[in-house]
């Protein structure tokens, strides 16, 4: 008797699957920025960048990365 082969998962998960695979990538790229050392990409002690505290970086990046997990969990346990 042939075994039917069927996926686990069905289209709707790995739609799913990409959406929280996009925040997680938005949230990394938002966590992006200089050093807080760097001036023109050059390292210097003496100055000092607040821009590495920004909410952009602190806040919504990782926002962004926890919501796309939560995606993903969710992506995985839905039922086709």
């Amino acid at each position: 008797m042939p075994q039917e082969n069927t996926f686990y998962f069905g289209q709707q998960n790995f739609k799913w699957m990409l959406i929280g695979l996009a925040f997680i990538v938005v949230g990394f790229l938002l966590m992006m920025g200089p050093d807080a050392n760097t001036v023109d990409g050059k390292f210097d002690p003496n100055v000092w960048n607040d821009d590495i505290f920004s909410i952009r970086r602190i806040r919504i990046a990782p926002l962004f990365v926890v919501i796309g997990f939560v995606i993903e969990v969710y992506a995985i346990l839905k039922r086709k």
